[in-house]
């Protein structure tokens, strides 16, 4: 009989403490940001008022600065722990959250502020492409065990599609280019990744109960990609629609084996807002290409199940927080 795989990270201390701020909690900023971006496309498309776009807007901006202050303070009080973080096989793929956050946040802050948004999105494309060198180099060096390929190993080839997704419409010169080398790097490192999560899946043991939440990340690499595909071809086509369509298959097959009782709260919960963000925003965009009311109605509903879903999270952090439990090992 198969027994279900544990992911523990090495070498990390036990007990409550800064040393316990998971950088997996990233992925909240994500998916507020992503949130925010959706109530931002319904304002515009269904004129909806603006409330909703900015209080998602300033909750992941508040997010973000409270992940970054506490990150960078686990960073220079901590060292060893948070090396120990990136060189593990697993956890070390959640630091592609923290580039995602970056260029997520780029477009929420650049309605208030431009420049900001140029100024974040550029460093998060450095990070991004950062990370992606090492994490595609990890696996050329060989010696990989196939029990580690999760789809967290999807995050820095997301990341890079994410460039495309959110710098559209950067006026730098350089940005054409640069799009589409990042689009070329995210394209083929998120196919080469599914691919080994696909096999591992399939031939060794299924996830442990903590990191269920995380099989949300298999549909990001197609609602990104469609995002990124559509921003780059500039039209809704067939192998747009293909990516779309596909993406929701999987959130449709995934989205059971996560909402179950079984599977209790804890930060890597919070792997499912961003891929659902993403499907939400491909959805909408989908829609406003073939305006009918199925279509529309389907991302309506998506929209809905995210903001409650992140509501929901959103809560129960917060309460983690000030009990305590959320720095607990």
């Amino acid at each position: 009989m198969s027994q279900t795989v544990t992911m523990p990270v090495r070498s990390l201390p036990t007990g409550k403490s800064l040393e316990r701020l998971p950088v997996s909690l990233f992925a909240s900023v994500m998916g507020l940001s992503g949130l925010a971006l959706a109530w931002r496309a319904v304002q515009s498309q269904f004129e909806v008022g603006r409330l909703p776009a900015a209080i998602t807007s300033w909750l992941a901006i508040v997010a973000f600065l409270i992940m970054s202050l506490g990150y960078l303070a686990k960073a220079v009080r901590h060292p060893a722990v948070v090396k120990a973080e990136f060189d593990h096989p697993i956890v070390g793929a959640f630091f592609g959250t923290i580039s995602i956050s970056l260029l997520m946040l780029s477009a929420v802050v650049d309605p208030y502020s431009q420049a900001l948004g140029r100024a974040v999105w550029v460093m998060g494309c450095l990070v991004t492409v950062s990370l992606g060198y090492f994490a595609f180099g990890k696996l050329l060096r060989g010696g990989v065990d196939a029990s580690h390929a999760v789809p967290a190993w999807l995050i820095p080839g997301v990341a890079t599609l994410d460039i495309a997704v959110t710098g559209g419409h950067m006026p730098m010169a350089w940005v054409g280019q640069f799009v589409l080398f990042a689009t070329a790097i995210g394209a083929v490192l998120a196919l080469v990744m599914f691919t080994l999560i696909g096999t591992r899946m399939i031939q060794h043991q299924p996830l442990g109960p903590s990191m269920t939440p995380s099989l949300m990340i298999l549909i990001a690499p197609f609602e990104v990609g469609f995002l990124a595909y559509v921003n780059v071809v500039g039209t809704v086509d067939r192998f747009a629609a293909l990516l779309f369509y596909f993406g929701l298959f999987m959130f449709l097959v995934v989205t059971p084996k996560i909402l179950r009782p079984v599977v209790r709260f804890g930060s890597t919960w919070w792997a499912i807002g961003f891929p659902v963000a993403a499907l939400v925003n491909a959805a909408l965009k989908y829609a406003a290409a073939y305006p009918t009311l199925p279509l529309r109605l389907l991302a309506m509903s998506l929209l809905s199940f995210l903001t409650a879903v992140l509501s929901v999270l959103t809560f129960r952090t917060v309460k983690d927080l000030c009990n305590g439990r959320l720095l607990s090992a």
